[in-house]
C-alpha cells in the first residue's frame, strides 16, 4: 500500500466470531475427504489449495457452523461455574474448523474469485452476521463473560490473559450484549442487511470496473503507451469479442496509471471519466442506492447500541477515541495540503503553457504533467526509474535483504506447496536462528477474478495457545507484463512491495498466545503504522543500492538517479495529500451521520461535503467516489480510512527514531520487534508505542515529511 494509496488489507480485525454460519442442517454432505475436514497435512497447516474446490466450501460451512454451535452451547451453559479456562480459554479454543474454511474462502474470494464463490459469499453474509449475532448476544453466555470481569482483578491472570478478558467483555458489549430482546431482535435484523448489502456492493464494484474499460478504435488514440502495452489492450480487446479495438482497463483508485502516459487529452479524459463514473451511471451495478441504504442501517444501529452516529461508534474502539479527534486531524491538514496542491497545479500549467497547450489543468492532466514537472526540476522521470525495479530484484534483493539486515530474516523459495494461481510464489520465512518463522506467500499480479488494490492477509494465524504458525499472503495487482518480457515496477508500486512486506512482517512476527491477539489484530487506526514504517527501506541507501539494477545490463543505478529519486520524494505531495485526505472526508461525512440526517442524492451529497471541507479541487479527485470507496462500504474500514494519517504521524516519528539510533541495525529491529512487532493486540496500542519510543509520537516529522511546514 503506497501512502496516500490506501487499500484494503485482510487482517481479521472483527472479533473471533464473525466468520461463521447460523447453525442449520448441512447443505450437502460432510465428510473426511471434505479437505477442511482436518488440519491440512502440509507445513504450517498450509491450505492444501490442489485440493480445494468451490463445492467443498459450503459444507465446510455448514459442518463447521454445527459443531461451533455446539460448542459455544456448552460453555454458555456449562452448570460450574465461570472460570477464565473453561469461559474465555474455551471460545478461543472454539470454531477451528470454521476459521479454516472462513480463512481460505474469505481470502480467495478477495485474490481468486469466481461466480460460484460470489454466489455463496452473498448467500452466506447474512448468516455469518447472524452466527455471529447468536453469540454476541447470548445472555448466558455474556453473563459468564461479565461474572469473570467484575472479578478480573482477583483472578490472578497473567497481562495477556486480563486483556482478553476485557477485550471479550467490550466486544460484547459493543455487539449489543446488554440490550433487551425486543432491541436485539432489531439489530439481528439490521447486521443481517447490512452483510448483504455489503457483499453486493463489493462484487458490483469488482463487476463495474471490468465493465468501465475504456474502449477505443485506433492504436493512434493510445498514443504514449507503449507498442507491447497497447498490443495487450488489442488482446484485452479481442478476449472481449472485440477484435480490432483497444481495451484498457481500469483499476479500484480515481487516478489510472495510464494517465501518466498518454499524449492525447481525449483519450485521458475518456479514460479518467470512466474510473470517476463507476456504479453511478445506472445498469446493474450502480451502488448509489446501496450507499444510502448502508449509511442509514448503520446510523440505525449506532443509535439502537447509544451512539449519535456510526463514526463515534467504530472511533469508541480505535485509538482515536473520537470524531472530534479525527476532525481535528482532517481539519489541520486540509487547509496546508490544498495550498500545497495548487502550488504545484500552477507549476503544471506553464508547462502546458510553455507546450502551447491551450487549455487549463484538469483531472485528467495532472499526472501526464506532473511527470513533465518532476523531470524538469529534477532532471528525471518515471520511465528512467522503471529499468531499475525489476520486481524479482526489487523483492528478494530488496524486500528480503532489508527484513534480513533488520531482524535476521532468511528466505528459501518452494515450488513443491500447491497454489491457486501459477504466478503464486511461495517462500520458507527462517529467523536468524535458523529456526523456521512462518510461510509467506507472493501473489504479485492482477487478474480479471481478483479484487483491486493491494493487502496483506493471514491464511493461518499465529497462536502459542493453537499451536499454530504463520502462512501469510501478500497480494498486489501489478500489471502482467507479456511473456518473456520483464515486469518492471512503478515508484508507486515499489513503496507499495514494502508496505504490503511490512504488513506480513507484523503477521509473522507474532508471538501471542491467544488467537484473539495474533498479528495484525490491533484498531484499525494502528494497524498501518508498521507497514508505513517499512516503507521507509525502499529508497535507504544500503537497501536501494542492493537491489536497484538494471535489469539487462546488471548496473547499478547511477548516483546522480539515486540522488534525484531522494530529493524528490515530497514531489507532489500536495496531490497526494489532498486525494487522500478527500477520501477521509467523506467516509466521516457518510459516517457521521444521524439516523435522520442521511441525504438521498450520493453525488450531490459528496460534492457539498468536499466544498464544505475545503477540499474540491478539481484538479485532483477524491482518491475514491463513494460508488466505488470498498474500504468504506464493504470492507472493514468503515469510519476509519483517516486511519493511514493516524498512523502516519507514529511512523513518521518511529522513521526518526530509526535514524537517530543508526537506522538498518539488527539492534534497532529486535527492538522493534519485540516492543511492538510480536505483541499483536495484546495490550493498549499506544501504550504499546509509547514502550516503544519511550514518548508520545510528535507531529512534526509527518508534517516535515508531507512537505507542509511551510504553510
Amino acid at each position: 500500500m503506497t501512502r496516500p494509496q490506501l487499500l484494503l488489507i485482510a487482517t481479521a480485525l472483527a472479533t473471533p466470531f464473525a466468520v461463521a454460519a447460523p447453525a442449520a442442517a448441512p447443505v450437502a454432505a460432510f465428510d473426511a475427504s471434505n479437505p477442511f475436514a482436518k488440519q491440512s497435512p502440509l507445513p504450517f497447516q498450509y491450505p492444501a489449495f490442489d485440493k480445494i474446490k468451490n463445492a467443498d466450501f459450503a459444507p465446510a460451512f455448514a459442518e463447521g457452523m454445527r459443531v461451533h454451535a455446539l460448542e459455544i452451547a456448552a460453555i454458555a451453559n456449562n452448570p460450574k461455574p465461570a472460570t477464565f479456562e473453561n469461559t474465555i480459554v474455551a471460545m478461543e479454543r472454539s470454531g477451528q474448523l470454521l476459521s479454516r474454511v472462513s480463512s481460505v474462502f474469505g481470502n480467495l474470494s478477495g485474490a481468486n474469485t469466481n461466480e460460484t464463490m460470489q454466489a455463496l459469499d452473498r448467500d452466506l453474509a447474512p448468516k455469518q452476521a447472524a452466527h455471529s449475532d447468536a453469540i454476541r448476544l447470548n445472555p448466558k453466555l455474556f453473563a459468564r463473560i461479565k461474572t469473570l470481569h467484575d472479578k478480573r482483578a482477583k483472578l490472578g491472570l497473567d497481562a495477556e490473559s486480563l486483556h482478553l478478558l476485557e477485550r471479550y467483555n467490550t466486544d460484547f458489549v459493543r455487539a449489543g450484549a446488554r440490550l433487551s430482546a425486543a432491541d436485539k431482535d432489531k439489530l439481528k435484523a439490521f447486521n443481517a442487511e447490512l452483510a448483504s448489502l455489503q457483499t453486493t456492493f463489493s462484487q458490483n464494484v469488482l463487476k463495474e470496473a471490468n465493465a468501465s474499460a475504456l474502449v477505443v478504435d485506433t492504436r493512434a488514440e493510445l498514443a504514449g503507451m507503449t507498442e507491447k502495452a497497447i498490443d495487450a489492450a488489442a488482446a484485452e480487446a479481442a478476449k472481449r469479442g472485440l477484435a480490432g479495438k483497444f481495451v484498457v482497463p481500469v483499476v479500484n483508485t480515481s487516478g489510472q496509471a495510464s494517465l501518466a502516459v498518454l499524449t492525447n487529452r481525449t483519450t485521458r479524459q475518456r479514460l479518467l471519466e470512466a474510473s470517476l463514473g463507476r456504479g453511478s451511471k445506472g445498469g446493474d451495478f450502480d451502488n448509489r442506492a446501496i450507499i444510502v441504504k448502508l449509511a442509514t442501517l448503520r446510523a440505525q444501529r449506532a443509535a439502537l447500541l447509544g451512539y449519535p452516529s456510526h463514526a463515534a461508534y467504530v472511533l469508541e474502539d480505535q485509538t482515536a477515541r473520537d470524531t472530534g479527534a479525527v476532525n481535528k486531524l482532517l481539519g489541520e491538514f486540509a487547509k496546508p495540503a490544498v495550498a500545497n496542491a495548487r502550488k504545484e497545479a500552477a507549476e503544471i500549467q506553464k508547462v502546458i503553457d510553455a507546450d502551447k497547450g491551450g487549455f487549463q489543468v484538469a483531472a485528467q492532466d495532472w499526472s501526464f504533467y506532473s511527470d513533465k514537472v518532476r523531470a524538469a526540476r529534477f532532471n528525471f522521470d518515471e520511465a528512467q526509474l522503471r529499468p531499475y525495479f525489476e520486481l524479482n530484484s526489487v523483492l528478494t534483493d530488496g524486500v528480503f535483504f532489508a527484513a534480513g539486515k533488520l531482524y535476521g530474516l532468511s528466505f528459501k523459495e518452494r515450488k513443491d506447496l500447491p497454489v491457486y494461481d501459477p504466478d503464486v510464489r511461495v517462500f520458507d520465512v527462517f529467523d536468524a536462528n535458523g529456526k523456521q518463522l512462518a510461510i509467506f506467500i507472493a501473489d504479485m499480479y492482477a487478474r480479471g477474478n481478483k479484487r483491486g488494490g493491494a493487502w496483506m492477509n493471514a491464511y493461518v494465524g499465529q497462536s502459542r495457545l493453537l499451536g499454530t504458525h504463520p502462512v501469510i499472503g501478500n497480494h498486489l495487482n501489478i500489471p502482467k507484463p507479456s511473456a518473456g518480457e520483464p515486469t518492471l515496477l512503478t515508484y508507486d508500486e515499489l513503496r507499495t512491495l514494502f508496505h504490503e512486506f511490512g504488513h506480513a512482517l507484523h503477521g509473522m512476527f507474532s508471538d501471542v498466545k491467544y488467537p484473539r491477539f495474533s498479528g495484525t489484530r490491533v484498531p484499525r487506526d494502528f494497524v498501518e503504522f508498521p507497514s508505513q514504517v517499512n516503507e521507509m527501506w525502499a529508497v535507504w541507501p544500503e537497501v536501494l543500492r542492493n537491489y536497484a539494477k538494471h535489469y539487462q545490463t546488471g548496473a547499478p543505478m547511477p548516483q546522480e538517479l539515486l540522488d534525484k529519486v531522494l530529493a524528490a520524494k515530497k514531489f507532489n505531495e500536495g496531490f497526494r495529500t489532498t486525494e487522500y485526505l478527500a477520501a477521509s472526508i467523506l467516509d466521516q461525512r457518510w459516517h457521521q451521520v444521524g439516523v435522520n440526517q442521511v441525504p438521498t442524492d450520493v453525488l450531490a451529497f459528496e460534492a457539498a461535503a468536499l466544498k464544505e471541507a475545503g477540499v474540491d479541487f478539481g484538479p485532483v479527485p477524491t482518491r475514491y467516489r463513494s460508488t466505488y470507496f470498498s474500504h468504506v462500504f464493504s470492507g472493514g474500514y468503515s469510519a476509519g480510512y483517516y486511519g493511514y494519517l493516524w498512523a502516519e504521524k507514529l511512523d513518521a516519528d518511529t522513521v526518526e527514531w530509526f535514524k537517530e539510533n543508526g537506522g538498518l541495525t539488527r539492534k534497532n529491529g529486535d527492538h522493534f520487534r519485540k516492543k511492538l512487532l510480536a505483541r499483536g493486540g495484546t495490550m493498549d496500542a499506544m501504550e504499546m508505542y509509547r514502550g516503544f519510543r519511550g514518548r508520545e509520537a510528535k507531529i512534526e516529522p509527518l508534517l516535515e515529511k508531507r512537505g507542509l511546514t511551510a504553510n
